[in-house]
């Protein structure tokens, strides 16, 4: 596995530095370049008055203001590494991306930046933007903004939750390679219906034997098929909570999921794919 190039997108606050030493962690594994990026929006402020429109001194004023700040942005954290720190202008979310696609990154490391009393259960809409659009993997969740000290960082133990299609065997590539490279242990969930949600709970209670087997055969083609040996868990009940009792079992350091390239998060992993960054017990891989 090759991670030449990350990209780390900072609101300058203190909920960057726990993603900065998640990238710091890559970076000096992989040897890898170094992006951080900053972007600047034009805000209401940027007028004095609807009458007198723009005031470009106010603009250069908080234009150099940013720049410092990320100039100044975790300095001591990256010396040694090669970094580019680039100030970017326009909506925040679609600057990420378009920076991304441009430099090719391997990885985007950025926290959820939910806000708020309920913090914890929201993805905040910039973060939902970039995982929506990016092509490459991004790295995210809620334990980011709070990531313990870079020396503490480790990968000892991967978590894949998959569907049986092109996303999950993407996922689990991505995982299985990532894994190899830190020689961690890996584990590959599924989460099947629970039988005693919804309409579920009237359907042919032979129903989720049937599942179950054909769950476990499917398992097993799809680890033949990317060549991996791994722990596998086929668990009923909601996608996060199987994810994140899987995780929480084998005390993960990362979780992977998949991501279609350019539609977005497909699957029945799709519709969960916000919870199980919410919910998971240690940082998310969408790949």
């Amino acid at each position: 596995m090759r991670l030449s190039k990350l990209l780390l997108p900072v609101d300058l606050s203190e909920r960057s530095i726990g993603a900065a030493h998640y990238a710091k962690a890559l970076a000096s594994h992989f040897g890898s370049e170094v992006i951080i990026a900053h972007a600047f929006e034009l805000r209401s402020a940027y007028f004095v008055s609807p009458e007198m429109g723009p005031d470009p001194d106010w603009y250069e004023a908080r234009r150099e203001e940013a720049q410092h700040a990320l100039d100044d942005f975790q300095v001591d954290e990256f010396r040694g590494l090669p970094v580019r720190r680039m100030l970017l202008q326009g909506d925040v979310a679609g600057a990420i991306v378009d920076l991304a696609h441009a430099e090719q990154v391997d990885v985007i490391v950025m926290p959820t930046h939910g806000y708020g009393p309920f913090r914890r259960f929201l993805v905040g809409s910039i973060t939902a933007k970039v995982l929506h659009d990016a092509d490459c993997p991004v790295l995210t969740g809620v334990h980011i903004a709070k990531a313990p000290p870079l020396e503490a960082i480790v990968f000892r133990r991967v978590v894949c939750a998959v569907d049986f299609d092109a996303s999950g065997e993407r996922a689990l590539r991505w995982a299985a390679q990532f894994a190899a490279e830190f020689q961690a242990g890996l584990t590959v969930v599924h989460a099947l219906p629970d039988p005693g949600a919804g309409e579920a709970h009237f359907l042919d209670q032979t129903l989720p034997m049937a599942l179950a087997q054909s769950a476990r055969e499917l398992m097993e083609e799809l680890l033949k098929r990317v060549g991996v040996s791994a722990e596998s868990v086929i668990e009923p009940g909601a996608v996060a909570d199987v994810v994140r009792s899987a995780g929480i079992a084998v005390a993960a350091d990362l979780v992977v999921i998949g991501r279609h390239e350019s539609a977005g998060l497909l699957g029945r992993l799709r519709a969960n794919a916000y919870a199980i960054v919410r919910e998971s017990p240690c940082p998310v891989v969408s790949v």
